[in-house]
């Protein structure tokens, strides 16, 4: 056979080798035919068309593709414009190879031991690192050395063809006869898979049955065939292997492709997409390079547009990108190149048109220059039933049950076995993606993969068929699910159900737009309220029953919807706009449309709901009394739950009026006697977890009477069931109301900072203006403790947020902190007007329960504005007596506290202890929190006059670190 030798290299043609010192050289196949056309004309021009044609014979590429080819083999021959050079540009023309040549036969010129064995494999080589996808590449090896045939199975432009590429890589030297690489993606007639694998492990065949001399050929050697794109060729694959698989015992063979090939043996591993952020909300820099998906946009942004940075601001943009490519590695790629001209924010709208975004990739497969092209590939391998179904089924959003699927796709007389069948193949040819859980299978197109179906539906003239036909059985779901969540367990419900909110949105979305069905839509709106309920949708909730409650629908409604739309409307305006006037109308028209129905269970719901709004507002008796009106009503109809579960809003109630007493008998009979439903949770009902959103109000009253210790225990306990039951409002409840404020009461303000930090990221995800506002109430107060004066405008600002909306519930003690701080930094003029502001305000609305805090500040503002020592001393024992009297021992001793270290400045130790004293006493825990750690230092130093100097001047510094509102 004939061989050309120049330098130190020998090529020989015919086996697609090129040796460098008798070693093999690695280049890839066709750069080898692009150097054997030039050696074998030495000086001459030979042109990029013959070139091309000689790589490339009967397919299309661009230049560019040339010119890596040529530019891999100038580093191979180690090409320099200083030193050694082989083959020079001609521009505009081609390319010449300008070292001497030597032609002669093989065997003439340096023989090897073992010519046949000189290539060991025809691996293109990698021009892109693999990304995210380490444990894909341990795995298939892994099933490779267990399997002989193993099949990487996925969606189009997944990744398979650079997985395996990759293994194949790390396995070339395991095979004694080499790994070979067989590109199947362009062979369109069947009978050529033997050929082709044939072509490419250098077999010349001259006989007419190519298969017989392949399996020939490979019997006696050991060698990996990669077989990339088998999809459209799969029976001729599968022949093929299956006779080489018998015939040659040391072959083995790793195939990409979009379905399996379905023969005994075969070990199919499913890739399955890069994995994406879930949530991408606050989402780090660091964070989401953890994600395969992130990782290889950043890359290949690094690389394609010149100072690219992934940082804490741009990171949860790149991740909803990736996350609406559904991880898809060519659709990254594609979509990483826009980049050079659009910003991320602007490449994230853009994705609404992705046949704008994902196209015009310069790549030598033409089924990859765009997604569309690699999806029509797929599509265009489908039978006609097959194309049917997946059109009907880019209906749905999200998840789908197979029963959902035949609800949609199947034809009235229809039989469903077939659309069982289709799902079945479509899955196995990588179109819809499975996810398997405890309840069964679910079903999902990706979203590229929809967004090309619903095309395809668009262009049938099926569309609004089915959509009417989807909208009617997303109906009948919700209708189910609401039925359901009485007897099924909470986390069951939401594992079946809770995936259908996406198809609920699409669906209502559908119906609105030009009025196509509002009867549907009101329908939907109203089954659809559990599912934005459970979920903690509240702002999505909203905004749908406010659309629906329309009064130019008013006809569309019926009694029963009007009353559970108000019901509705008045729960979420609460949580996210707060107790508006419009919420108080809301609940009393549901709960008028309730008694004309003589609905009991949503008369008490609507009872409860204006008991929650009496107390956001801050009228305590009112709310005293809705809760005597349900104690009445629960007691007539004999339901047992809300009898007990109305303790809780009395006990709310006498907490706040200061009967401190009565609130803990109330709440610990509640929760004493309360039985959780044994499938469900009663949030719905109750509007938050009736036990655990106790337990934070007698946290509060525990700390009131002098229990630290037992109040952080209980408040705690309500964090983890709050945590445990992945519902907004119960983590807004427990952190707002209960754990931070009691974190800062008793000094740990290192915990009050860590759930301040997480709660204000969690209303914000949730869009729950009016907890975003007691949030920052909290942070304000927390800044003001640790001495920092941006606490004044943070806390005034949420504070003005709050009483415009006519939420005054903790308003007067909120007050008070903030004209504690006023006096701190120096306003002692505005500190004094707004604590008679709190004071007033806490009269006015019969919100007693701070009051004796509020006395004992103003009596701090009042030395500090020169007044005599006998007006804050007056105050001082008024706060006393008071919280005496409320049984408030917390408020009873910082009071105490603070007055008696007014003393030791006056030099009246005596009494200092004399007053002091009996009220630590008291106290028979919490010793390490803030307020009795201060106290014993008092008591310490009050008998000896030489510390008192010292210790009294250091606490004389109202900065909020030591003590705050001296």
């Amino acid at each position: 056979m004939p061989s050309y030798a120049f330098g130190p290299f020998v090529l020989v043609p015919e086996r697609q080798a090129l040796l460098r010192d008798q070693t093999a050289v690695r280049v890839g196949s066709r750069a080898l035919e692009i150097l054997a056309a030039l050696v074998e004309r030495p000086g001459e021009v030979v042109s990029k068309a013959e070139l091309v044609a000689r790589a490339w014979p009967s397919t299309f590429v661009e230049d560019s593709n040339l010119k890596v080819n040529v530019a891999a083999l100038r580093r191979a021959l180690g090409d320099s414009a200083n030193d050694t050079r082989y083959i020079a540009t001609v521009s505009g023309r081609g390319y010449r190879f300008v070292s001497p040549v030597h032609a002669s036969r093989f065997g003439d010129i340096r023989p090897a031991e073992r010519p046949e064995d000189t290539r060991r494999h025809n691996l293109p080589a990698a021009t892109t690192r693999l990304l995210g996808r380490r444990d894909a590449v341990d795995a298939v090896q892994s099933a490779l050395a267990k399997s002989r045939l193993l099949t990487i199975v996925g969606s189009g432009g997944i990744g398979k063809t650079k997985l395996a590429l990759v293994v194949a890589d790390q396995l070339t030297a395991a095979y004694a006869h080499g790994v070979w690489f067989v590109d199947l993606a362009m062979v369109s007639d069947a009978a050529l898979v033997p050929t082709s694998i044939a072509a490419a492990i250098g077999l010349r065949v001259h006989s007419a049955n190519i298969e017989a001399a392949l399996v020939a050929f490979a019997a006696d050697r050991e060698l990996l065939l990669v077989l990339d794109n088998c999809e459209h060729l799969v029976e001729a694959v599968a022949t093929c292997t299956q006779a080489l698989l018998a015939s040659a015992a040391r072959v083995r063979i790793l195939a990409t492709s979009r379905e399996p090939i379905r023969i005994a043996g075969e070990h199919v591993y499913r890739l399955p997409p890069l994995e994406t952020p879930p949530n991408a909300c606050g989402l780090t820099a660091a964070q989401a390079l953890a994600f395969p998906a992130i990782d290889l946009f950043v890359e290949r942004a690094a690389s394609s547009r010149s100072g690219f940075a992934l940082s804490d601001e741009n990171a949860p943009i790149v991740a909803e990108i990736c996350r609406r490519l559904d991880g898809l590695a060519l659709a990254i790629e594609l979509a990483v190149p826009r980049l050079d001209a659009f910003s991320t924010r602007e490449l994230l709208d853009l994705l609404a048109d992705q046949a704008l975004v994902l196209s015009n990739m310069r790549c030598g497969d033409q089924r990859h220059q765009t997604l569309a092209a690699t999806l029509d590939w797929s599509y265009g391998l489908l039978v006609e039933p097959e194309r049917e179904l997946l059109r009907r089924l880019s209906v749905f959003s999200g998840a789908f049950s197979l029963e959902s699927a035949c609800a949609i796709a199947v034809d009235n007389g229809r039989p469903r076995a077939d659309c069982t069948r289709r799902v079945a193949n479509l899955v196995a040819k990588s179109l819809v993606s499975t996810e398997r859980g405890d309840l069964g299978t679910h079903y999902r197109l990706l979203d590229t993969t929809r967004r090309y179906a619903r095309q395809k539906l668009d262009e049938s003239g099926e569309h609004h068929h089915l959509r009417q036909r989807h909208a009617e059985h997303l109906l009948e779901l919700a209708k189910r699910a609401e039925a359901e969540w009485k007897i099924r367990p909470t986390d069951q419900w939401l594992a079946e159900y809770g995936c259908k909110v996406d198809d609920i949105r699409s669906a209502l979305n559908w119906a609105f737009v030009d009025n196509r069905s509002i009867a549907m839509g009101i329908a939907l709106t109203v089954a659809a309220i559990p599912f934005w309920e459970h979920l903690s949708l509240m702002d999505e909730c909203r905004a749908r029953v406010e659309g629906a409650i329309n009064a130019s629908f008013a006809k569309y409604r019926s009694a029963r919807d009007d009353m559970k739309l108000n019901l509705a409307l008045g729960t979420t305006l609460l949580h996210t706009r707060g107790p508006l006037p419009e919420v108080r109308t809301a609940w009393n028209t549901a709960l008028g449309c309730a008694e004309v129905l003589g609905d009991t269970e949503y008369t008490l719901r609507c009872l409860w709901g204006l008991c929650d709004y009496f107390t956001w507002t801050g009228e305590h008796r009112s709310a005293l009394a809705i809760a005597d009106r349900i104690r009445r009503l629960a007691t007539d109809c004999r339901d047992v739950d809300a009898c007990n579960n109305v303790d809780r809003q009395t006990g709310t109630a006498l907490r706040y009026l200061g009967d401190f007493a009565g609130s803990r008998r109330h709440l610990e009979r509640m929760i004493s006697r309360y039985v959780p439903p044994v499938t469900r949770s009663d949030i719905a009902r109750f509007q938050l977890d009736p036990r655990s959103a106790a337990r934070g109000t007698l946290a509060n009253v525990l700390w009131l009477q002098g229990h630290p210790d037992m109040a952080v225990t209980i408040a705690q306990r309500q964090l983890e069931e709050a945590r445990a039951a992945h519902h907004a409002l119960a983590l807004c409840n427990a952190v707002v109301h209960t754990t931070c404020p009691i974190a800062m009461l008793t000094g740990d303000v290192a915990a009050a900072e860590r759930m301040l930090v997480g709660i204000q990221a969690h209303v914000a995800e949730h869009a729950m203006t009016i907890w975003n506002a007691m949030s920052r109430s909290l942070r304000g107060e927390w800044l003001l403790q640790n001495g920092d004066a941006s606490g004044l405008t943070i806390l005034k600002a949420a504070l003005d947020e709050l009483l415009s909306v006519g939420f005054r519930m903790r308003c007067p003690f909120y007050m008070g902190v903030y004209a504690a701080g006023l006096g701190d930094h120096g306003d002692i003029d505005a500190g004094l007007a707004a604590i008679d502001e709190a004071i007033a305000l806490a009269a006015s609305t019969g919100e007693i329960w701070c009051v004796p805090e509020l006395l004992r500040i103003k009596a701090g503002l009042s030395l500090d504005e020169g007044r005599t020592s006998a007006d804050a001393e007056a105050l001082y024992m008024q706060a006393i007596e008071l919280a005496h009297r409320h049984g408030a021992l917390s408020w009873e001793l910082r009071a105490a506290t603070s007055l008696a270290e007014h003393w030791l400045r006056s030099e009246k130790g005596e009494s200092a202890a004399a007053l002091l004293a009996p009220i630590f006493q008291r106290f028979g825990e919490g010793f390490t929190t803030r307020d009795l750690l201060r106290a014993h230092a008092v008591l310490d130093t009050g008998g000896d006059p030489s510390k008192r100097n010292t210790a009294v001047s250091g606490r004389a510094q109202r900065n909020g670190a030591a003590y705050p509102f001296s």
